[in-house]
């Protein structure tokens, strides 16, 4: 692994040691969530993958909550996965590169990723894997911050990028752009109302493949 992949590693392995206190998690992380889950729920599917599925929160709520067959949970840290394991055996957890899944194609009915995507390097190698792995007629739910307007974009991913850890937060525009160049059809681009994204609003991207 290369000096700058071990430290991207490090990085979500300390901050795994935070990421379930319950003042994170209803902050940052359940809005999003209980989002992903409705989509979910009126639009079923048996077997869905969490890519940089965390601690395993959602993961194992989309075990909990739904009727599936399998739900994998794949993440770059395996701090993070550590935690995970710990929470539910319910679920198949991996260790893996959202730009190199560890699936074969057509694997899953669903791919969610919550709050994740900004940290991967490459997002459409990331997107065109997402493709892959989805079956003909599979759903993709992607959430993330969409800044308003490209400077805060830039911004944003300037200072990520001076303290070590570069983040990338694309437009509303620019990410329906992103899904659709991967192969997808974006089927809806919706709001989720937090307190931590007052400021910065988070979208979730629902597309479905050909």
């Amino acid at each position: 692994m290369s000096e700058r992949g071990s430290q991207r590693r490090a990085f979500f392995d300390v901050w795994s040691r935070v990421y379930d206190l319950p003042p994170v998690q209803a902050a940052i992380y359940h809005p999003v969530h209980d989002a992903v889950l409705g989509e979910l729920r009126a639009h079923p599917a048996r077997r869905i993958l969490d890519v940089g599925c965390g601690t395993g929160d959602l993961t194992a709520r989309l075990r909990a909550e739904l009727t599936t067959d399998l739900v994998a949970g794949c993440d770059f840290s395996a701090g993070m996965l550590e935690q995970a394991a710990a929470r539910t055996r319910a679920v198949r957890w991996l260790q893996g590169d959202a730009t190199r899944l560890p699936f074969t194609d057509s694997s899953f009915e669903a791919v969610v990723s919550t709050e994740a995507f900004h940290w991967f390097p490459d997002p459409n190698a990331a997107l065109r894997e997402f493709n892959r792995v989805l079956s003909p007629g599979g759903r993709l739910l992607v959430a993330l911050v969409n800044v308003r307007v490209p400077a805060t974009s830039r911004l944003a991913h300037a200072g990520s990028t001076a303290l070590g850890q570069p983040a990338h937060w694309p437009t509303r525009a620019e990410m329906e752009d992103r899904v659709r160049q991967a192969g997808f059809t974006v089927e809806r681009q919706r709001r989720i109302f937090r307190l931590a994204g007052l400021i910065l609003p988070t979208v979730l991207t629902v597309g479905s493949t050909q």
